[in-house]
């Protein structure tokens, strides 16, 4: 059971423009079952958004066990092998923190 607290997250990474084509065809159409592992362990409102060679992504966490969900997520068949097309994509930033493959972004301002 969820406290109700919401966690906000925000990450960065690169895209190459060669790969933007691509990566917008497959997420015009994302696979269903990749959606239902991000509902069922708490992801809403998870936005992607692109500016140049860059993707910014924008998510919120509803549940009570953040770690617990994303290794569940990262668990997923489905999603792993939705990963493993989207990450030769993807250029993960090279200020990223040790084991982030999105660069995780500090929130510096918030109003509801």
């Amino acid at each position: 059971m969820s406290t109700g607290a919401v966690r906000r997250i925000a990450s960065v990474i690169g895209l190459p423009s060669e790969h933007a084509a691509e990566y917008d065809r497959y997420h015009a159409d994302v696979w269903p079952g990749v959606l239902e592992t991000l509902r069922r362990h708490g992801v809403r409102n998870y936005s992607i958004y692109r500016h140049g060679d860059l993707l910014f992504s924008y998510m919120e966490y509803v549940g009570d066990d953040y770690d617990a969900d994303m290794a569940g997520i990262a668990a997923d068949p489905t999603t792993q092998r939705w990963w493993s097309i989207m990450e030769p994509l993807q250029r993960p930033l090279d200020d990223r923190a040790p084991g982030e493959w999105w660069k995780s972004l500090p929130e510096v301002f918030h109003a509801d």
